[in-house]
């Protein structure tokens, strides 16, 4: 009988270790003893990746999104089944009435330094974190932004919730994808200099040397004139972007200023009017949702390298 019980000890000890999992989530390393059962994502790509590894049973809702974008039909249909538990970024009070077990955000996605919203503010109330790849910048330092922020993120998240072949599956069709499309491009000379305008008109917010569109505008055979600039997302000032003289622009298309908006803007500016892209007019446009790390990143390269090369 005693051997029996031993016996019974090890098998549920052994099962407790088969399902413990520890990832690395920016500065911090984080152990899971099951897979979260009550999930909440901040953001539209956050969430996207959450959704196309199949783990909406795995969630409670989401937020982050409307209070600054607009669903389109394909995410509309997607999250339609889960509540936005806040427009913006979410309280404590809002995470801990939702029950969550587990808050998929990243710094300045969901969380600010010094906020109420932290891994470590929301540790006692048994809510774990993982933080976006590419945003770990804010906290410290990182290698410059790549197409493997958001792979990563996706395998970290098939490890925490027990979906690590799905998430080996999607990142290894991913890397097909655009294997594919970078063999396919049909880029001539030097690579073109690109500038990423996300908004603002005194000073432009844009994309620098650790944030997403750098990866994608280098997979489509261009150079991210701010590749010097050592921040992520940040303001800059328009006589940087004279000097710089960019062949293309990308503008991020989200919130209440279109993306022709902030065309007209540029066009209009004499300023600017020197620019080669200005006088060459040679914008294209990013939604929001493909120039953040997420799984239309890989349709976001396709749509750029169409727009720098094609006919």
């Amino acid at each position: 009988m005693k051997r029996l019980v031993l016996s019974l000890a090890a098998i549920l000890l052994a099962g407790t270790a088969h399902a413990q999992t520890t990832v690395k989530s920016c500065n911090r390393d984080v152990t899971f003893d099951a897979p979260p059962k009550a999930a909440v994502s901040n953001d539209v790509n956050l969430t996207e990746m959450m959704l196309v590894l199949g783990l909406r049973n795995r969630m409670v809702g989401y937020t982050g999104i409307s209070g600054w974008k607009t669903l389109d039909e394909e995410m509309r249909k997607n999250v339609e089944e889960l509540p936005e538990l806040s427009e913006k970024y979410p309280t404590k009070e809002v995470l801990i009435g939702a029950d969550a077990d587990f808050y998929f955000a990243g710094w300045n996605y969901g969380m600010k330094v010094g906020g109420e919203i932290t891994p470590e503010t929301l540790e006692p109330f048994g809510i774990k974190v993982y933080e976006l790849t590419e945003s770990c910048i804010h906290i410290g330092g990182k290698p410059k932004v790549s197409m493997e922020d958001m792979y990563n993120d996706l395998l970290n998240l098939g490890k925490i919730f027990g979906v690590e072949d799905r998430a080996r599956a999607l990142v290894a069709g991913y890397k097909a994808e655009l294997a594919d499309a970078k063999a396919s491009l049909k880029a001539a000379g030097k690579p073109l200099k690109v500038f990423v305008y996300d908004s603002g008109e005194d000073k432009p917010f844009t994309a620098g040397r650790y944030a997403m569109p750098t990866a994608l505008i280098e997979a489509a055979g261009g150079v991210n004139v701010l590749d010097d600039f050592e921040k992520s997302w940040a303001t800059i000032d328009w006589e940087t972007v004279v000097e710089k003289n960019p062949d293309v622009v990308v503008i991020v298309n989200y919130g209440n200023v279109t993306a022709e908006q902030k065309r007209e803007f540029m066009k209009s500016n004499p300023a600017l009017s020197g620019i080669e892209a200005v006088k060459n007019d040679r914008f294209v446009t990013l939604e929001y949702v493909e120039a953040t790390p997420g799984p239309r990143n890989i349709r976001a390269v396709k749509k750029l390298a169409e727009a720098f090369w094609g006919e």
